[in-house]
Parts: C-alpha cells; structure tokens; sequence
C-alpha cells in the first residue's frame, strides 16, 4: 500500500499530526503495515512540496505541527478511490522468484524448498484464522470484556485478504509440487527409453551376424 495515499486518506477525515497519523494508520490495518514516526514525517513533507498537503496552523504547545490536505490533495486522493490498483508495479513476490531460480539451481532440493514453506504458510493461515475468529467476537460484541472500537470492520478486512492470499499461496504450492513430479516422471521415462536393459547399445551389425549361421543351417537341411 502507498504510504503516502494511506496518510493523505487520514488526513480527508480532519486535520492530524505526524505521531497520530501513525497509530491511527497501524490501527486501521492491525499493524499489518508498520511505520516509524520518522517515515511519517518524511512522506508528510514530500505531501507538502509536492502541495497536497500543507501545515494546518502554528505548532501547538507541544511543539506539534497539524496537517491537513489541500484542494489538491483532495482530487488527487479522490481519483485515488475510484482507480483500480495496477498490479503490474506491485513489488516483486519473493517467493516466485526464490522457485523459479531453485528449479533451474544445481544441487538444490526444490522439493524440500517448496515443503517447507508450505509448512510455514499453513502455519500463519492457522494464526491468521484464530484472529479472523477473535476479530468477529468483537465486532460482534461478544468477546469477554472487549468491544469494537469503530475499526473493527477495517481490521476484519485486512485479515480476510491475508488469509485468502494465504490460502491462494498453498494452493500454488501444491501446483508447483505436481508441476515437479510429474516432469521428474517424464524425464525417468526419457532415460529409460533411451537405456537398453542389459546397458548395452544396440548393434544392428551385430544382429545381423548373429543370425546368418541359423539361415545357413536350414539351407543344409
């Protein structure tokens, strides 16, 4: 997600200093997506150069600055809702990339590679249920002593697309593990096709000679 849209929609709902755009920004996605204080600051002060963002008055007695969107910033966030995310500048999967070196890679064991992550993927699609579970216990308002502060809907949110991409991961793990076997088959059936049983080349030569004294012999008789 881009850190700077994700501010500047905080900013649409009222004027905000840096230290809570970032807890209300980790808060709306669970903490998903962790910023530092100084990332915030930084991606606020690129927002104002760029005149999306501008300081919303003088620094209170804190010596905190408020920021709120310009006019500029409001159409740019607004054509930010109604566009559709581009996938193809999406950050490059590690994963897909870490299969597709290993299976061309000597000596490495791409089966074990693929195992293990699927056993540490159905393991975070475990964790990731459990609090999928207790997101809807408090939304529904019926976990002992919690309550749904009003972002729970956002958090339940960001949850089931973790777990769906989750689920979508050992999914394709599986495919790539039949993808394995079955061409490990196809090259067993190569080379056994292409290796006599006794381990000896075929002579034609050699067949041939073999078979003369057997026609010569019936020719006697």
């Amino acid at each position: 997600m881009s850190v700077r849209l994700g501010l500047m929609a905080l900013l649409a709902e009222g004027d905000s200093y840096g230290a809570r755009l970032r807890s209300d920004f980790e808060e709306r996605t669970g903490g998903t997506w962790p910023l530092n204080v100084g990332q915030v600051y930084t991606t606020l002060e690129r927002l104002v150069r760029d005149g999306l963002v501008e300081q919303a008055g003088e620094p209170d007695a804190e010596g905190r600055i408020a920021y709120r969107l310009t006019p500029a910033g409001r159409a740019e966030l607004a054509g930010w809702w109604t566009t559709p995310v581009d996938r193809t500048s999406t950050p490059r999967d590690e994963l897909t990339i870490k299969l597709a070196l290993a299976v061309t890679a000597p000596g490495v064991d791409v089966e074990r590679v693929v195992q293990a992550q699927r056993t540490s993927t159905l393991r975070q699609l475990r964790d990731l249920t459990r609090l999928k579970r207790d997101a809807l216990d408090r939304a529904e308002g019926t976990a002992e002593g919690t309550h749904d502060t009003g972002n729970g809907l956002a958090w339940l949110l960001v949850l089931e697309n973790l777990v769906f991409a989750a689920e979508a991961e050992v999914r394709w793990l599986d495919h790539v593990e039949s993808v394995l076997a079955r061409h490990a088959r196809e090259r067993r059936t190569r080379e056994d096709h292409d290796t006599p049983d006794d381990g000896t080349a075929a002579d034609p030569e050699h067949d041939h000679a073999g078979a003369a004294p057997a026609h010569r012999e019936g020719t006697h008789a």
